[in-house]
């Protein structure tokens, strides 16, 4: 990270490295604490999200202090994933993993003909969260409740066989699927849950 061009960053734990959800974490460069220890807002801030105590900024939170108690092995789970990635490599292996993983699928998708990637521009595709819309004159001829209902079967026909789990699109996005493609991901895994796509599929379209 190119630390000398932000004041503040913030991420989460279970993003890309799979650990444990909820964990939000803060750094701060020296000017971001100028701005806290030299501003009061006109509101009040729950004890959450007080970051000052008198006119410094509190030390202690980012000493090991706790403000509500987080689970000690959530954060050994963490430092798990961190030694693992460090033994393999790093960052630059990591990225490596993802990318193999991503490619597994988009060409997976370029090679199935009711598929098509939901991205049209191969610069802007993610190397994480592969995202894949249906095609075809099938799927086309569907009223938009059935179009909808593609993905939901087909994910609850492979969940119920413990193949895959969480694969149906996003919330707001058309109906779809997405495969999650990060460093913590095996390429066997990944190829392997491909044709149990296909299969469902075929039978959501045959049923």
């Amino acid at each position: 990270m190119a630390w000398a061009t932000r004041d503040a960053t913030t991420y989460s734990w279970q993003k890309v490295m799979g650990s444990e959800a909820q964990h939000g974490m803060l750094i701060l460069s020296p000017k971001a604490v100028e701005r806290i220890e030299s501003y009061d807002p006109p509101w009040p801030l729950p004890k959450l999200f007080r970051m000052k105590k008198g006119d410094k900024i509190n030390k202690g939170i980012f000493e090991g202090a706790t403000i509500n108690t987080p689970s000690l092995l959530a954060t050994e789970d963490y430092i798990a994933a961190l030694e693992w990635a460090k033994s393999i490599g790093g960052l630059k292996a990591m990225i490596e993993r993802a990318n193999a993983n991503a490619d597994i699928v988009k060409d997976w998708i370029e090679a199935t003909p009711w598929l098509k990637n939901m991205v049209d521009d191969p610069a802007k595709r993610t190397n994480t969260g592969v995202c894949m819309q249906f095609t075809g004159d099938w799927y086309e001829s569907l009223s938009a409740d059935d179009q909808a209902a593609v993905p939901k079967k087909i994910v609850k026909m492979l969940e119920e066989r413990n193949v895959g789990y969480d694969f149906n699109g996003y919330r707001d996005a058309p109906p779809s699927l997405r495969i999650w493609c990060g460093g913590t991901l095996e390429a066997e895994d990944i190829s392997r849950l491909l044709p149990w796509i296909e299969w469902a599929y075929e039978a959501v379209k045959n049923g």
